[in-house]
């Protein structure tokens, strides 16, 4: 039998070579000033153009989405032409590759917000935990969040349209897609969860409610893009960020029937590793029972993301709990994953150290097999060769 891994798959209008997806992976690496992606973020991405499909990292749609220091946006006309060189450099290696587009809500702080105000979020409800910013000298600096403001009824509008400008720059940047990023904590998630979402009017309360406004950016951005082009990332039960929800059953069973209506390029599920180990101490009940209903309600191309390594991969395309496993910390310390993988090579460890900021240490000096057994030069840093 195939194994299915390598199958190519067909993804609305394009045939991915394998099933294997680059998962979007924060780097805190853009271009300084105004977080436009530079040829380091192109030669990064372009080093792991193997995979059937990258999704880029989470790209801030407006300077009120950003949460993090050094994170890349797709605001601005230098954004535009730095993600078309990233674009570009993907596809002369024969990749593919879509942005996420993300708004972190109250995952912010004022020094990261235009003229220093407070962050926006469905509720005025303060996140425990610190947020990544750049001090007055330049540097990294974690620092408590604060408490953000309610957004009005009357911003709605405005929210939607910074999706769709978003997802208009990115086209225009020569990608191949875009993915909305409704997970982790970040604003369209905080709409979605009780926790965070404490609303009255017509955008709280009921799911239909709290799910509006991540269906009305859905049809802003199908507009842009046509819906084949579109996905979707969501983390049911997850708790990053402090979210959670009284009902998350009844949530999330209505929002994979509403995404049915965009015959989408796929949704993209954060599934913890923990709801697939029984033997895990942290182990969710909860976790398989909802997988089985996302993949029982929502009835196209299923990504699944959280821990996986190849075997795990494997039995879930195998068993049809998925159609594409995306790989993260792998990807980061192996360029050529799906070449290890086929030839069950060992694995590069990754350097924890280098995950969020600094330069080429940690990014793109990761070796190749080929490079490994002499075949290929070893990619050099710090000045010793150009990369």
């Amino acid at each position: 039998m195939n194994n299915p891994i390598f199958e190519p798959y067909a993804l609305g209008p394009y045939k991915l070579k394998n099933r294997m997806v680059m998962a979007p992976l924060t780097r805190s690496r853009a271009g300084q000033p105004g977080n436009v992606p530079t040829d380091l973020n192109a030669l990064y991405y372009a080093q792991r153009a193997s995979a059937g499909l990258i999704i880029s990292e989470a790209t801030q749609v407006s300077q009120q989405g950003q949460g993090y220091a050094w994170t890349p946006g797709i605001h601005t006309l230098d954004q535009v032409v730095g993600w078309r060189s990233v674009a570009e450099a993907v596809h002369r290696t024969g990749g593919l590759i879509f942005m996420q587009l993300w708004h972190v809500g109250r995952i912010s702080h004022p020094a990261l917000q235009p003229d220093g105000q407070l962050p926006v979020a469905p509720s005025a409800i303060r996140p425990s935990g610190t947020a990544f910013i750049v001090n007055e000298r330049g540097k990294g600096e974690m620092v408590p969040f604060v408490t953000p403001r309610a957004l009005a009824i009357e911003e709605m509008p405005y929210i939607v349209k910074q999706y769709a400008h978003g997802a208009s720059n990115a086209l225009h940047a020569g990608l191949d897609g875009v993915e909305i990023h409704a997970a982790n904590g970040y604003l369209l998630d905080q709409f979605l969860n009780t926790s965070s979402n404490h609303r009255t009017d017509e955008y709280g309360g009921p799911v239909e409610n709290r799910a509006r406004l991540l269906m009305e950016v859905m049809e802003a951005v199908c507009r842009v893009w046509g819906s084949q082009r579109v996905g979707v990332r969501l983390s049911p039960l997850g708790s990053f960020n402090d979210m959670g929800d009284d009902d998350p059953e009844a949530l999330f069973r209505h929002v994979a029937e509403q995404l049915n209506r965009f015959n989408l390029a796929y949704l993209h599920i954060v599934e913890p590793e923990m709801a697939r180990d029984p033997a895990s101490p942290s182990f969710d009940p909860r976790g398989p029972a909802m997988m089985k209903l996302i993949r029982a309600k929502y009835s196209g191309t299923l990504i699944v993301c959280g821990g996986y390594d190849y075997r795990k991969a494997v039995a879930c395309l195998e068993e049809g709990r998925a159609d594409l496993v995306a790989f993260g910390r792998l990807f980061i310390a192996n360029p050529d994953l799906p070449e290890r993988f086929r030839q069950n090579a060992e694995l590069n460890p990754p350097d924890e150290s280098t995950y969020y900021g600094g330069g080429a240490k940690g990014y793109v000096d990761y070796p190749t097999l080929k490079q490994l057994r002499g075949e290929e030069p070893m990619p050099m840093i710090n000045g010793a060769e150009k990369i």
